[in-house]
């Protein structure tokens, strides 16, 4: 989830997972999965920015587990 303005000021939370494609017209607009589009403060850089970040504190979070051995699978 990424932290966003809206146009009018309103802060957002979005799930990034939805986004399918980020436009500049000159405004920033995001345009989702579900079909809705959503205008933006952000530039599309801090847009980016943010969802490596956020992306980057998943992965950092969640150690990787090793595989159990075979004995012990069930």
């Amino acid at each position: 989830m990424i932290r966003l303005t809206r146009l009018n000021r309103v802060p957002m939370v979005l799930n990034s997972d939805l986004i399918v494609h980020i436009e500049v017209t000159p405004d920033t607009v995001i345009s989702l999965t579900t079909g809705e589009t959503i205008m933006v403060r952000e530039t599309s850089e801090e847009v980016v920015e943010k969802i490596l970040n956020f992306r980057r504190s998943v992965f950092i979070g969640c150690p990787l587990r090793e595989p159990a051995p075979e004995n012990e699978r069930t």
